[in-house]
């Protein structure tokens, strides 16, 4: 039976319940597995500065965190390891279809900043003065949805996923949660068999796919269940805690001891 050595976590609709808080029985599992010697990481789409205080509350300041949908790999929560951009011309293209649509977007930058439909840069054109990671939109109208995805698509140079089924993500074409498993298990010198990836949402796709075993949450879209060797509870019902418990710890006790 495989031993797993590293598990990465998508946190929103994953790792997080609805009120966006890690809950007392997932937190135990996670230490459970930590405290076994396996290395329990955050895969997230979220940017760096959301993701730190989950980290401390979490004890994860020594172990790797994925951000921004493969964008940053950090060694540990303040080192960065490799990051990849957006070319600032990708950016201005993004932004124009997000214009053309009247859709809500969003951008994250390596400063931290994010910028969107709210607060756009000043001037509105100074696309080559910031470092971009990711770029995303947000509509409940399909038809505009597959619009944006269908035209962005059509260029070549995206890695497009998603994080809810009404938002896009781009990364720059190749950067994934996938490449970024890969990366840290370079790193970790373990090999992908070793993994587990657990996620709900289409940027958790590729991870899931490419790792040793590939988790869907409860709550994940059909998309993700499909693509997954196992599927196991939702968000809201400890489902990270589950993974842990039976496929890393292979723990006989009950999930809630």
């Amino acid at each position: 039976m495989t031993e797993y050595k590293l598990v990465a976590l998508d946190m929103d609709g994953t790792t997080l319940n609805d009120r966006h808080e890690v809950s007392e029985t997932t937190a135990y599992w996670m230490k459970q597995a930590m405290d076994a010697g396996v290395t329990v990481c955050f895969s997230t789409g979220r940017g760096h500065r959301e993701v730190l205080s989950y980290t401390e509350q979490l004890g994860m300041m020594h172990v790797p965190m994925v951000t921004v949908n493969g964008g940053e790999i950090w060694s540990r929560p303040h080192v960065l390891h490799k990051r990849e951009l957006l070319d600032p011309r990708t950016v201005r293209s993004l932004h124009q279809l997000a214009m053309k649509y009247g859709v809500w977007f969003w951008a994250y930058t390596t400063n931290g900043e994010v910028y969107n439909k709210a607060k756009w840069l000043e001037p509105a054109d100074a696309y080559a003065a910031h470092h971009w990671l990711k770029f995303g939109y947000n509509t409940e109208d399909d038809s505009v949805r597959e619009a944006i995805l269908q035209e962005a698509a059509s260029w070549g140079t995206l890695e497009i996923t998603n994080s809810s089924p009404w938002n896009l993500e781009m990364n720059p074409l190749g950067v994934s949660k996938a490449s970024a498993l890969q990366e840290l298990c370079t790193m970790l010198g373990i090999d992908m068999s070793q993994t587990v990836a657990v996620g709900d949402s289409l940027n958790d796709i590729a991870a899931i796919r490419a790792a040793g075993l590939g988790v869907a949450m409860g709550n994940a879209q059909d998309e993700v269940k499909q693509a997954a060797d196992v599927v196991t509870f939702s968000n809201n019902e400890h489902g990270v805690a589950e993974v842990l418990r039976k496929y890393v710890l292979k723990a006989e006790v009950p999930l809630w001891s």
